[in-house]
């Protein structure tokens, strides 16, 4: 039996950054660039804080400061809310995140 895991994508990332953090070059994470650093696209240090922040805020993903060095690129957040997605639909056993 496969259960339906909840996915993030990276528009929901672009989504987080354009409207949750405030920042104004969310469009410039695309999928041709999301492999880059965040610094590289212009994102700081706190930028990242505030979208873990808003990561846990709206979306109840929890992601420990420890953590914060596998997740350098947009595209490596996505991966990482998507495993906490499956992990809790494992761990729950209802498929929903």
């Amino acid at each position: 039996m496969s259960l339906s895991v909840a996915r993030f994508t990276l528009d929901d990332l672009r989504a987080v950054l354009r409207t949750d953090t405030g920042l104004d070059d969310a469009d410039e994470v695309t999928p041709v660039n999301a492999g880059r650093e965040f610094a590289e696209l212009g994102y700081d240090s706190l930028a990242v804080l505030e979208l873990v922040s808003q990561l846990r805020r709206h979306h109840g993903v929890h992601i420990p400061d420890e953590a914060l060095s596998e997740i350098p690129t947009p595209l490596r957040v996505v991966d990482y809310v998507n495993r906490l997605f499956a992990e809790r639909a494992a761990h729950t056993g209802d498929g929903e995140a």
